[in-house]
């Protein structure tokens, strides 16, 4: 029963990161209707952002968080303005192509300036662990879960609540009509990208914490398994993206407790494709009718 209880908690611990790295994926999917697979690089991005504020510049932890957020941010706004935005009238595959040719750009630039050889990345957040009913919980482990479901909660009051999420919100339902009733598109999908990629750099101080060492690779394979997360739960849909994150991660620990380190993956996409099978939407994704 102890091992059950803590594989299922790490497992709410790896599907907490994913989580937060699907929020960013969902965001700009649903209101830009575009794919950002250079998302899981810009959390790389934001990991050695933080090794260097805390390592070489000697900033204190909150710093070096406010540093790789603002990183991350810069480094979004200025790959959708230099890659994305020449191509919103493009078809998908070339969107995909361009997206790719940005992961593998940022990954070399990461590997000219810092080199092959993984770093260990800072913890900058120290929380005490919990222990309930004999089983611990590690203090990153609930800090992850914790400001996840704040951040889940937050942007779903922005989206619904504000002036700028009833922008996106109009944007992502029909971009000429929004553009029409005086709504900037240009600037609202900039914002979104903006704050999915804010996301992505508080989802990199989670991952530094939790996996010790980043690389210049470190954030293909997040990517793609937030990806699938998104699309697990409903990609463009913010709950969604929680609930997939949070069942990605702990089908896959299971799967490697309980089956083969191995098969751990194929099980996991393997999951994903009986989900769309069954509701091709997604867990909590809605189905959009567009009349002619």
């Amino acid at each position: 029963m102890i091992h059950f209880l803590q594989t299922l908690i790490s497992g709410l611990s790896l599907g907490s990161i994913y989580a937060l790295i699907a929020l960013g994926y969902t965001m700009v999917y649903g209101i830009a209707k575009m794919l950002n697979f250079a998302h899981g690089d810009i959390i790389m991005v934001g990991a050695y952002a933080a090794i260097v504020a805390v390592f070489q510049m000697k900033l204190p932890g909150l710093v070096a968080v406010l540093a790789a957020v603002l990183v991350c941010t810069v480094l979004g706004v200025t790959v959708e303005f230099l890659a994305y935005k020449p191509l919103r009238q493009s078809p998908p595959l070339t969107v995909l192509i361009t997206a790719i040719g940005v992961s593998y750009f940022l990954q070399n630039i990461a590997l000219l300036i810092f080199g092959s050889e993984q770093m260990a990345s800072p913890v900058i957040m120290k929380l005490p662990a919990l222990v309930i009913g004999g089983v611990q919980i590690d203090g990153i482990t609930w800090g992850t879960l914790a400001v996840t479901c704040i951040i889940m909660l937050g942007l779903t009051l922005f989206i619904n609540k504000t002036k700028m999420g009833k922008a996106m919100r109009a944007v992502s339902e029909d971009k000429g009509a929004a553009e029409l009733m005086g709504i900037s598109v240009n600037k609202t999908i900039t914002i979104t990208f903006a704050i999915g990629s804010a996301l992505a750099a508080i989802a990199s101080i989670f991952y530094g914490s939790a996996y010790v060492y980043i690389r210049p690779t470190t954030g293909a394979m997040p990517g793609i398994k937030a990806f699938t997360a998104a699309v697990f739960g409903g990609i463009g849909s913010i709950p969604g993206a929680m609930l997939g994150g949070i069942l990605l991660g702990v089908i896959e620990q299971f799967a490697k407790a309980y089956i083969s380190t191995l098969w751990s993956d194929a099980i996991v996409f393997g999951v994903l494709v009986v989900v769309l099978i069954v509701k091709p939407t997604g867990l909590l994704g809605k189905k959009i009718s567009e009349k002619v």
